[in-house]
């Protein structure tokens, strides 16, 4: 098969997220499939934007729509996302050049992409699929309080209309959505769960760790202490004001706790430990992807946490929560959503959001807890991932949809 794959913001690992993309493409190589990746020249996602002339990334085609740089959710993203769109509705045979697809896959957070993917998918008599990351419009009215009356909020609920009505498949990372889906257009049967996924070159060829994290983890394993850590964005979804309040909680100072990443809500979090007093949270700079496998294996537990959102009974698929559990330590999940892969695998320990009390009761049950026990947490998660996580398992169920599709 010729696959076509548009998202805006799809990365690689020397450019930053998002990976998805990347990794699929790679996998359906493996399988005999090509593919090439449409997308924006400019992604707030990225470390790193690339060159024009940066078009084959280990192995991976991409074509780059030329698009604005913008900066956080305001006019500069929308403007972005209407010059990626338009462009490629346009110019579409400039982006794919001798490129003839069997497939093309609608692939953006936002469901506007469906209108270029389609004229795309009937110019060349392709199947179209609906890859579906979060439910928009509803993710910005629930988190940016966006009413469903506003304008570009109408816009994208005909787009994600559109997207039901006319895809010949959805493929969809919430494993809960399928009858939001079919409320707003989708056929019975077209429905399809492929979640997010981890790579596996990365764990067997990550970078050692390195300074400041390798002073600072010495130093509190030789004064034996209990290291938990949370890795990714500091922002209001992460609900890190609830893991400080958990933390507070806790009078042991031999529990220790990093906050490793970046964030609209960083500095504050850092003014409120400050003033607070709270002295068992210590703040550092985001790591290279390649640095994340050793430093999640060096401490003792993870966490993840959530707020309560009418988004969740959905589902969710954070890519994080995969890393965590590839790196064989029992994760703290506080969690309140339609799946929950801590509870599934059996890999830690699982409690309500917004809780912090029982935030800090299960990060001093793994404290307490011998540490063979800690290894069979921590093992059940890591074989979870390796049996329904890794690229190549997830890029042969995306393969069977377009085949079967094909077969149609």
């Amino acid at each position: 098969m010729k696959i076509l794959l548009i998202n805006h913001y799809a990365g690689a690992p020397e450019l930053g997220m998002e990976f998805r993309p990347f990794y699929m493409a790679k996998e359906w190589g493996k399988l005999g499939h090509e593919t090439l990746i449409i997308g924006g020249s400019f992604s707030h996602l990225r470390r790193r934007q690339p060159s024009d002339d940066e078009r084959v990334i280990d192995g991976v085609h991409y074509s780059w729509v030329k698009v604005n740089k913008y900066a956080g959710n305001g006019i500069g993203r929308i403007i972005s996302i209407f010059l990626f769109i338009l462009k490629l509705f346009f110019r579409f045979r400039h982006y794919l050049g001798d490129f003839q697809p069997d497939i093309v896959i609608a692939s953006s957070t936002y469901p506007m992409d469906i209108y270029p993917a389609r004229k795309i998918a009937r110019h060349y008599h392709a199947k179209l699929i609906y890859e579906v990351h979060d439910l928009w419009p509803l993710s910005p009215m629930e988190l940016g309080g966006y009413s469903k009356n506003h304008p570009f909020i109408r816009v994208v609920q005909r787009a994600e209309n559109y997207c039901y009505r006319h895809a010949d498949a959805v493929v969809s990372m919430l494993p809960a959505a399928e009858q939001h889906m079919i409320e707003h257009g989708l056929e019975k049967g077209k429905f399809n769960y492929v979640p997010n996924g981890i790579d596996l070159t990365e764990w067997n060829t990550s970078d050692d760790i390195d300074n400041p994290y390798a002073e600072d983890l010495q130093k509190f394993k030789d004064d034996g202490c209990f290291i938990l850590c949370y890795t990714g964005g500091h922002a209001i979804s992460n609900a890190l004001d609830v893991l400080l309040d958990a933390l507070k909680i806790i009078a042991d100072t031999d529990i220790k706790c990093l906050l490793v990443g970046n964030g609209q809500e960083k500095l504050r979090l850092m003014k409120r430990v400050e003033q607070e007093g709270i002295r068992n949270v210590f703040f550092y700079n985001p790591v290279p992807k390649s640095k994340i496998p050793p430093l999640l294996k060096s401490v003792d537990a993870l966490y993840i946490g959530w707020h309560k959102s009418p988004l969740y009974q959905y589902g969710i698929s954070p890519n994080k929560l995969l890393d965590y559990m590839m790196a064989g330590k029992p994760i703290i999940h506080s969690v309140c959503a339609a799946n929950d892969w801590v509870k599934d695998a059996e890999c830690g320990i699982s409690v309500d959001v917004e809780n912090p009390q029982a935030i800090s009761d299960a990060i001093i049950a793994l404290k307490n807890m011998p540490e063979i026990d800690r290894e069979r947490l921590g093992e059940n998660g890591r074989r979870y991932v390796l049996a329904n996580h890794t690229y190549g398992v997830l890029a042969k169920r995306f393969a069977d949809v377009m085949t079967n599709i094909l077969k149609k």
